[in-house]
C-alpha cells in the first residue's frame, strides 16, 4: 500500500522546504540526504506533512522543536502520528536539542530502525 498523498499540500511542503530549521538542515545535508533507502522532505502523507520520509522503511522521522511542547503543539502531534500510522507507518520522534547535542546518537536510532523495518 502506497502512502496517501495530498496534491493541495504541495505548495506549503514546498515552503516548509525552504525555511527548515537549522536542525531540520543538519539532519538533511549531513545525513538523510544520501542516505540509501532514499528518504524524501517535507513528504505529505493524507493531511499531514512529515519532515521527513522513507517510504522503502515506511519510517518518518519528525523534529519537534518549542512549539511541540505546548498541549496544542502536543495534542496535534498525536493527531499526526495516529494518523501517519494508520498507513503501517513507524513515527520516530526527535527533539531539536538531541539534533543539536547528539546528533550521531539519532543518527544510529534511525539507522536501527531503517534496518528493522527493512526485515
Amino acid at each position: 500500500m502506497s502512502l496517501e498523498y495530498n496534491k493541495n499540500l504541495i505548495p506549503f511542503a514546498k515552503s516548509l522546504r525552504k525555511h527548515a530549521t537549522p536542525q531540520e538542515n543538519h539532519l538533511w545535508y549531513d545525513f538523510l540526504r544520501s542516505y540509501t533507502p532514499r528518504f524524501q522532505r517535507q513528504k505529505t502523507i493524507g493531511q499531514f506533512i512529515a519532515d521527513f520520509c522513507c517510504e522503502k522503511a515506511k519510517l518518518v522521522i519528525e523534529l519537534d522543536g518549542s512549539q511541540h511542547f505546548t498541549p496544542e503543539g502536543h495534542t496535534y502531534d498525536e493527531a499526526c502520528t495516529a494518523a501517519i500510522e494508520t498507513f503501517g507507518v513507524t513515527v520516530l520522534r526527535f527533539t531539536n536539542r538531541e539534533i543539536d547535542s547528539g546528533c550521531r546518537a539519532v543518527c544510529t536510532q534511525i539507522e536501527a530502525a531503517v534496518r528493522a523495518r527493512l526485515q
